[in-house]
């Protein structure tokens, strides 16, 4: 009797909390903010799909302000195979969103849902971000998954792409890139 007791405590050691999880973002820098939420959803899911956004106008407009934060699609997607290659369940992707743009030229998320599906085999258990402001679209775009924030203060790294790329020195900069 004792032994089944040990053997479920073991089978139930490695559940995780979600089946599948989606983190997703340009990733310019790719920084340690960036490796947090990601330790955090493979610790939590089952399966992490960690995509890399490119091609969209908020990148080249980034790219033009910010010169020397310039890392080519190529150069993120490898840092982040390189993250991905540290945990057994997370999968690196790439989706070019350059031909998804709305009218005016902006990034249109709602296009770029069905090719997170196609990717994620469909269904989705949980979205990862450190941002609320993308709750009503995680909502409508993926209704059957929780928008799981992480860091939301920035408390255990407190960065942002956006700060990375305003430092002064590159030396600084270096600091919170993985």
């Amino acid at each position: 009797m004792r032994e089944d007791r040990g053997l479920l405590f073991l089978l139930c050691w490695d559940m995780k909390r979600y089946r599948i999880g989606m983190y997703g973002g340009k990733f310019l820098p790719l920084h340690k903010g960036h490796g947090y939420c990601i330790d955090v959803a493979a610790n939590e899911c089952e399966t992490v799909y960690a995509l890399l956004f490119w091609g969209g106008a908020d990148e080249e407009k980034i790219l033009r302000e910010f010169p020397y934060v310039w890392l080519s699609h190529e150069e993120r997607m490898n840092h982040l195979l390189t993250i991905a290659g540290h945990y057994h369940n997370v999968i690196a992707e790439e989706i070019d969103i350059s031909a998804l743009r709305k009218i005016d030229g902006s990034e249109d998320w709602d296009a770029e849902t069905p090719l997170v599906r196609k990717i994620c085999g469909g269904r989705l258990d949980a979205v990862y971000s450190s941002e609320e402001s993308y709750s009503e679209y995680f909502a409508r775009a993926y209704p059957e998954a929780v928008h799981r924030l992480v860091d939301v203060g920035r408390v255990h790294f407190p960065i942002s792409g956006t700060i990375i790329r305003n430092m002064n020195s590159e030396e600084e900069r270096q600091k919170w890139r993985i």
